[in-house]
């Protein structure tokens, strides 16, 4: 009698224990990367240094590097309005160039990019997706509406922009360093990537990406973390903000 009592009670017991440290190892890990944030998590790297300022104070001197940012630009998205980096100041961008007739890299791309919009559905004020065409000439906002459509698309957090070709392929060659070749936007110029670019809400150039690699999804939602983390630095640990308020 004594036994059969004993035994649900060490059942209980073990199910206790699991759900609390089901609960208090994610916890304590929070904690842990809340305080330390940079120092305990590697951050994406910056891209493209521009030059090296010299900066003097209290008799020191000390070198910052200025990197990259990447100039706003305007194009017609696949609702025919006019949009910009502007337009979402808060946001992180994921950039790529396509064209919508592409057979080969394009297709594998966008995959994964649907699945990048699919795990930010109900985050859509941190990450917004642009797609930008290569063929501007074919692809009309119209004719990217329809792509969207069939790839069930949503508009509001990935755009299918579209614009004049001299304009798109100078801001892929002089703003995201996607191409080594040289050119005039011409009939004859045609650039071809498969790399995805991650701007942080500064935009500076913190991840180039092979898009077409499946694993490549996991790696931008994991860097697409830190530098959320990353933006909150100045911001008080948790446990002080908990214990002193007048700190947030």
């Amino acid at each position: 009698m004594f036994c059969s009592q004993l035994i649900p009670y060490a059942i209980t017991q073990k199910g206790l224990l699991g759900l609390v440290l089901a609960v208090l190892l994610p916890l304590v890990g929070y904690l842990i990367v809340d305080h330390y944030r940079e120092d305990a998590v590697p951050l994406p790297r910056y891209y493209i240094a521009e030059r090296v300022d010299t900066v003097k104070k209290d008799g020191k001197t000390t070198y910052d590097t200025v990197y990259h940012t990447v100039k706003d630009f305007t194009f017609t998205n696949q609702m025919g309005k006019q949009v910009s980096l502007h337009d979402m100041p808060h946001k992180m961008v994921l950039v790529n160039f396509f064209f919508t007739s592409c057979p080969s890299i394009c297709p594998k791309m966008m995959a994964n990019l649907e699945k990048l919009q699919k795990a930010y559905i109900k985050s859509d004020s941190l990450l917004q997706l642009m797609s930008l065409t290569v063929d501007p000439e074919r692809d009309s906002s119209e004719t990217l509406r329809q792509y969207g459509l069939k790839r069930n698309i949503n508009p509001d957090n990935w755009w299918l922009l579209t614009g004049n070709k001299k304009d798109i392929y100078d801001l892929a060659r002089h703003e995201f360093f996607v191409s080594v070749t040289e050119g005039d936007g011409g009939p004859d110029d045609f650039i071809h990537t498969e790399k995805l670019i991650l701007l942080d809400k500064d935009r500076h150039i913190r991840g180039y990406y092979d898009g077409t690699d499946s694993n490549v999804v996991r790696q931008i939602a994991n860097d697409i973390a830190v530098l959320h983390l990353e933006k909150a630095k100045n911001r008080p640990p948790f446990l002080k903000r908990i214990f002193n308020p007048g700190t947030e």
